[in-house]
């Protein structure tokens, strides 16, 4: 436990409620448009209802978004920057990205930005963006993205060729926070460029358009001061109170609305001319009588036109205020900015003790971009079915996405995956973000997490919503596994567990865990179906869509995750029960069905309903057909190797706080025995550890030959998602129709769900993190009495909590530089990432080539991949 730093008794101020240090944060998403809150089609056709295009000139429902912006925690007022290089057909206000449709690899972000710093009370923050000199190829990016065929590479930004003379402004974004409602922000553009080049920058402030829609007492307004001392405007809201925006005198001030040009968008007719995109026409045209006619709006930008010669860096200064003060910008601006700093950088050598320089340098561009993409989440289905009053959507809403989640309401800060790419909560992924929010925020990760068992998120029949796309949807029941894991960080960190947390957490997962058996359980045999389970390609065929021949398939990913459900909830249970015996029934319960989902499992006789196939040494998922005839699918995936993540190991001393437990524990070993069952408890002695595994000791044997076979599974970087053996393409005919699958090593290659991720092969955080947690535990208790030859092949034997150290140094390694100064997440463009003002710039990717390590997907998916954080901590403890 470390000493309490600056940062750390900020974020006691606030959960004690005796400040709001987070009433102002980095909320405002990266993209609204585009997304299904704010498709009111009949078609659900959200990519084009709202598109790019229309953005800037379109006014949103649910949110507002913006680049390196923040808001108020319910998205009231907003600030970001706007940038126009004076060759751009559009004023730069947001990212830019390719829609699902238009990308060769669905959607994408087309712009080169970082989250280069945050604090978990968003006191310091620090971004930066790269905006090119010459005209952005918006074109561009998309006729060639759609020239291109899924097996060939995307076209990115650094492909065009505008980077290559350095003809660009790094525009970094600094936020500090002189108090709870008093922000300072600096906003420092540099050239990069041989040459002196021209930037507009115009740093917006607007307010969220409620008026609109659901109608307000009093319509807000953005004022200019008068007779300040220094520029500013005055800023009215009858929702968040008043605030002041003070700046550095600008050459002009800008007001407008934020409404939609129905005229551009509807070809309809305005009612006046003050529209959204007001300051798109006036900068870009050099046209700004009609934005300076007015001295007040709901959306408003002072104005600044700059030549910035080459290598200078030019400076402007702001202050979002709630209290009016006369001089903002003296020194205490600056003393407060390099007080924030040099807290922020206490903050994370504190977190980080034991890590080396580069490994820290890692670790804070995680943390920073796991708190750069907390957003305010919006999206209430009723009443976004039924559109708001005087509004007429069409009918075909009311049955169509979603339609059967009316209970679902929110406005909170969420973790999304991606700002840009996912700008919607996943349930899955979130208790993985979870996991890494807890080095820096325990109090955070828990509300996180404990915010999908709310009644206003959750269905009453305990369903939890997947994702925004298809609520319905199934991702894994990860949420007990994440709950388990905060406690145990927070335990060892502060020497106290919050068993609060667990027992809340606990009595509402029982409602799911009760969901799950209900109706992913068809043929009542406990090996379980699933659907989709979040791995996108990884079958032959599309899991959540039907399956061929109109039968049953019988997932062994569906099956393990609910056996590693029931264990975590066991291990709860056991926690909770050595402070209340009430619990020590569910103890009972949960090891029971463990043993019931166990046996199924693993029973091999042709009648049972077992996957596991003696001749090849893997757990297959089985195709049941209508007539019974049973198919089994032998695709050697991380489906079948999941199986090894169901293990517990039961320490001596709880059993012996635990005397029922104990008991019932022994009497089922004794019946399964007398009635010949299988056996769940291969090794049950009085006194010591008890091990509960779904995968036997003799199997596992084999499985970890298979997933330490460099030939196989194991990579450079990782443990692959699927098998290298598929490099020989497997094919299977069911019902006359072939399914194929290979073993594809980034990029999907296939259009299923949508082509932007791939499990076919590639390496992926948050399995290769389950799996490392899962060594660890069987070694737990097996020490040093189990090892492996690590390859598999070799003469090099190493235990298994060894094994899980070598293989989280491969997975670190794809973001460290080698000997040549490259690192592997790079590999598509190593030349460019030795310039200087790139080398030390780390994306996050959502996944990684199996054979090179390269980031692939999603390139801010910072919250489950920003768990290389919580393995760096692991190694050097």
């Amino acid at each position: 436990m470390g000493t309490k730093t600056v940062e750390d008794k900020r974020l006691e101020e606030h959960y004690s409620k005796k400040k709001d240090w987070l009433k102002w944060g980095p909320y405002l998403s990266e993209r609204q448009w585009g997304t299904v809150r704010e498709d009111y089609s009949a078609n659900g056709d959200a990519w084009n209802y709202l598109p790019h295009d229309h953005a800037r000139s379109r006014t949103y429902r649910w949110g507002e978004d913006g680049i390196a912006g923040i808001s108020d925690r319910y998205c009231n007022i907003c600030f970001a920057i706007a940038l126009w290089n004076g060759k751009d057909p559009i004023l730069k206000e947001r990212l830019f990205g390719l829609t699902g449709p238009e990308g060769n690899h669905g959607e994408d972000v087309k712009e080169l930005y970082y989250y280069l710093e945050n604090t978990p009370s968003h006191s310091y923050m620090k971004h930066l963006y790269k905006y090119p000199q010459n005209e952005f190829p918006y074109a561009q990016l998309v006729s060639e993205n759609q020239k291109r065929g899924k097996h060939e590479t995307e076209y990115e930004l650094l492909d065009t060729g505008l980077f290559d003379n350095n003809e660009y402004f790094d525009v970094y974004t600094e936020y500090a926070k002189a108090g709870e409602e008093d922000t300072l922000i600096k906003i420092s553009i540099s050239n990069r460029g041989p040459q002196t080049a021209p930037i507009s920058l115009l740093p917006t402030v607007w307010i969220r358009n409620f008026w609109s829609f659901t109608g307000m007492n009093e319509k807000p307004v953005i004022k200019k001061i008068a007779n300040a001392n220094t520029a500013g405007v005055f800023v009215k809201h009858e929702y968040v109170g008043e605030y002041h925006l003070y700046f550095d005198t600008p050459q002009n001030y800008l007001f407008t609305e934020n409404e939609t040009n129905t005229e551009r968008v509807f070809n309809g007719k305005n009612d006046h001319p003050f529209k959204k995109d007001l300051f798109h026409d006036a900068v870009v045209n050099n046209d700004f009588s009609m934005a300076e006619k007015n001295t007040e709006g709901t959306k408003f930008a002072p104005f600044y036109q700059m030549e910035v010669a080459s290598r200078e860096t030019k400076t402007i200064q702001l202050r979002l205020s709630k209290n009016s003060i006369d001089q903002p910008f003296d020194t205490d601006f600056d003393q407060a900015f390099s007080d924030r700093i040099q807290e922020s950088q206490e903050f994370l050598e504190n977190l980080t003790q034991n890590s080396t320089p580069e490994q820290r340098e890692i670790q804070k561009q995680a943390f920073a971009g796991l708190l750069w993409t907390k957003q305010y989440y919006n999206y209430e289905v009723e009443q976004w079915l039924n559109g708001d009053p005087g509004s007429h959507p069409p009918q075909e809403r009311k049955w169509g996405r979603n339609s059967s989640w009316t209970t679902f309401r929110n406005h909170d800060i969420l973790s999304m995956p991606d700002a840009w790419e996912y700008p919607w909560f996943a349930a899955w992924d979130s208790a993985f973000h979870c996991v890494t929010f807890s080095m820096v925020d325990h109090e955070f990760a828990k509300k996180q997490l404990l915010l999908f068992t709310k009644e206003w998120y959750m269905a009453a029949n305990g369903q939890i919503p997947a994702y925004e796309w298809n609520f319905s949807d199934v991702n894994p029941p990860v949420q007990a596994w994440a709950a388990i894991q905060i406690y145990q960080m927070e335990l060892r960190k502060t020497g106290k567990g919050d068993l609060d947390f667990l027992k809340r957490m606990f009595n509402k997962l029982a409602l799911n865990f009760t969901w799950w058996v209900n109706r992913e359980d068809s043929l009542n045999n406990n090996v379980f179906e699933g659907g989709f389970l979040g791995l996108d390609n990884i079958g032959v065929f599309d899991r959540s869509n039907g399956v061929p021949g109109g039968g049953v398939l019988e997932q062994v990913d569906g099956t393990s995750w609910m056996a590693l459900y029931c264990l975590n909830m066991l291990e709860m249970a056991i926690e909770i029960a050595k402070e209340d015996a009430s619990f020590e029934d569910m103890c009972i319960k949960y090891f029971g069905h463990f043993c019931f989902i166990t046996e199924a499992l693993n029973k091999i006789s042709e009648e049972a309903a077992g996957a596991w196939d003696e001749n090849d040494g893997f757990f297959y998922d089985t195709l049941i057909l209508p007539s019974t005839e049973r198919i089994p699918i032998k695709v050697r995936s991380i489906s079948g190797l999941l199986s090894l993540a169901a293990v517990l190991n039961v320490r001596k001393e709880s059993l012996e706080k635990l005397p029922r437990f104990k008991s019932s524990m022994g009497w089922y070993r004794k019946y399964r025995m007398e009635n010949n069952k299988y056996q769940v408890l291969e090794e049950y002695e009085d006194g010591k550890d008890v091990l509960l595994s779904l995968v036997p000791r003799k199997r596992l044997d084999v499985l970890m030959r298979s997933i330490l076979d460099e030939a196989e599974f194991l990579s450079d970087y990782g443990i692959r998602s699927l098998s290298k053996a598929h490099e020989e393409t497997y094919s299977i005919n069911i019902n006359g129709a072939e399914y194929c699958i290979n073993y594809e090593t980034a990029e999907s290659t296939t259009d299923l769900f949508g082509g932007n991720s791939n499990w076919r092969g590639p390496i992926w955080m948050p399995m290769n993190y389950l799996f490392i947690s899962t060594f660890k535990e069987y070694h737990n208790h097996f020490e040093n009495n189990l090892k492996y030859a690590y390859p598999s092949g070799s003469d090099n034997y190493l235990n298994l909590k060894e094994i899980a150290f070598e293989i989280s140094k491969r997975l670190i390694s794809i973001f460290k530089e080698d000997e040549n100064g490259n690192r592997p997440v790079n590999a598509l463009h190593q030349e460019k990432h030795q310039d200087k003002y790139f080398k030390d710039l780390i994306l996050f990717f959502e996944y990684f080539d199996g054979n090179n390590g390269r980031g692939v997907g999603a390139s801010h998916q910072t919250g489950w991949t920003a768990l290389v954080a919580n393995l760096i901590e692991e190694i050097n403890r």
